[in-house]
């Protein structure tokens, strides 16, 4: 092998095998000591990434699909990820060589009046040219101690920290629009529920007239059944009102003007018994189902690579550049073997002397990876302490809706006994606007507490990660 040949290939061998030096640490993830089950001893579903579907409501169905085509935030979470997918392949062409080609035609006319004019002339050489070139020209930054590639890291990275993040838009926007939907559906039942009150209500204004006509009651019996019955009717606008706010909202989750699908939502039905959540019981799996503690985890990665980013700027900088081209003054003899030019160059760059700027950039990218990991150990305690509050209140929830509709039972039973001995004259009719009152309530109560049991069955599912694993 000629001398000149080798020098290329000694340079490259050393290059690759320096290229092995990264310097910087390692990411290890870090140990936090969990517990190996949740407190409360709720039932907890297999994973099921469709989880709303479990809620047995084709409208609720048709919802979330339309929520998954069209809602904004989501589309907003895929750009940030197309983003960072371009900057992890920036961070990657930034370790590969890159070739540039180029070629130019130029035409000069020398003065007399300039040295280099006069100098032609006098030699004999022409004033009048024209110079055509072209070539290619290759420059590579070697990667001596890993600079590069922890910043290659850093960027997939954040990559996937993106990608993550994405799936916690997506898993927050279907939990809200479930959520809106299940609140729907409860204003709905209260409405029903004091719609049919207001109806009891203005039959039990009739028969007192009736009764204050042939002078069995007193007046004041009428009236006191007017107030009862206006207090009933005022609660109805508040809940129409709630009910709008609530189909607007889903609309706009939709991806749509608000009011476009009030038709289809209009119509009440019945409030969906609330499921088992879905998830894993193991608390430690939060790590890798909840994609916000991946995303902080991701985030953690690339911080940690940066520090070794930062330290490499303390090492020398190894740069190979090359340059094959032509260049002639007769544009037919630009490809001979005559009008060939090359060259090589290597060069190395050193920051010897910077009054403490790597330092001061190393210290920042440790700071920078102790307030990641500061973030990471945070999101996951408070994963854990959502999720043990989201069974506890499924639990109790549960539970509420059991007793509540025990009762109601009874107080429908206790209504009617005290309508009937009022018509009879036994009883006073205070006491059958306390039974009406008390039924009113307890009604009501049952249908939020059926909301609530569905909404909390929500937020399990949301807390224990929504079906999400990492990498599936």
């Amino acid at each position: 092998m000629r001398p000149s040949s080798a020098l290329p290939a000694l340079i490259l061998l050393t290059s690759t095998m320096l290229a092995g030096c990264t310097v910087g640490p390692n990411y290890v993830r870090p140990q936090l000591s969990l517990t190996p089950s949740y407190t409360t001893p709720t039932a907890i579903a297999p994973t099921d990434p469709a989880w709303w579907s479990r809620f047995g409501d084709p409208v609720l169905d048709r919802v979330v699909a339309r929520v998954l085509s069209q809602n904004l935030d989501m589309s907003a979470a895929a750009a940030r990820v197309a983003q960072a997918r371009a900057a992890a392949g920036l961070a990657h062409a930034e370790m590969l060589p890159t070739l540039d080609i180029g070629g130019s035609a130029e035409s000069d006319h020398q003065s007399l009046q300039t040295p280099f004019g006069a100098a032609a002339n006098q030699l004999g050489f022409p004033r009048n040219y024209n110079l055509y070139q072209t070539g290619a020209q290759a420059s590579w930054e070697i990667d001596l101690f890993g600079g590069l590639a922890r910043r290659r890291q850093a960027a997939r990275a954040e990559l996937g920290g993106s990608v993550a993040d994405a799936a916690a838009v997506r898993l927050s926007v279907v939990a809200e629009a479930v959520d809106a939907y299940l609140q729907l559906r409860g204003l709905q039942a209260r409405l029903a529920v004091a719609e049919d009150q207001n109806k009891v209500s203005t039959s039990l204004v009739g028969l007192i007239s009736q009764r204050v006509d042939r002078g069995l009651s007193a007046p004041r019996d009428l009236n006191r059944a007017l107030g009862d019955q206006e207090g009933v009717a005022a609660t109805i606008p508040g809940l129409r009102a709630a009910i709008d706010g609530e189909m607007n909202r889903l609309d706009v989750l939709m991806g749509q003007q608000a009011g476009t699908s009030r038709a289809q939502l209009a119509a009440a039905q019945a409030i969906p018994l609330a499921p088992d959540p879905t998830g894993s019981t193991v608390p430690a799996e939060l790590m890798r189902r909840r994609p916000d503690i991946v995303a902080a985890e991701h985030r953690l990665i690339a911080a940690n690579a940066r520090i070794g980013s930062a330290m490499a700027e303390a090492y020398p900088k190894l740069s190979l550049t090359g340059l094959l081209g032509a260049a002639t003054v007769g544009g037919a003899s630009l490809l001979s073997s005559g009008a060939m030019q090359a060259s090589g160059m290597a060069g190395l760059r050193w920051r010897l002397f910077d009054f403490g700027k790597i330092d001061a950039e190393i210290a920042g990218a440790r700071g920078q990876d102790a307030e990641a990991l500061a973030v990471y150990r945070g999101s996951l305690l408070r994963a854990t302490a959502e999720v043990e509050t989201a069974l506890a209140e499924l639990a109790e929830t549960r539970q509420e809706v059991d007793r509540r509709q025990q009762q109601v039972l009874v107080l429908t039973q206790a209504r009617d006994q005290v309508r009937a001995a009022y018509q009879g004259g036994a009883v006073a009719l205070l006491d059958v606007l306390d039974a009406d009152r008390a039924l009113l309530d307890a009604s009501d109560r049952l249908a939020q507490a059926r909301a609530g049991s569905a909404r909390a069955s929500v937020a399990a599912v949301r807390a224990l990660g929504g079906g999400y694993v990492e990498g599936a």
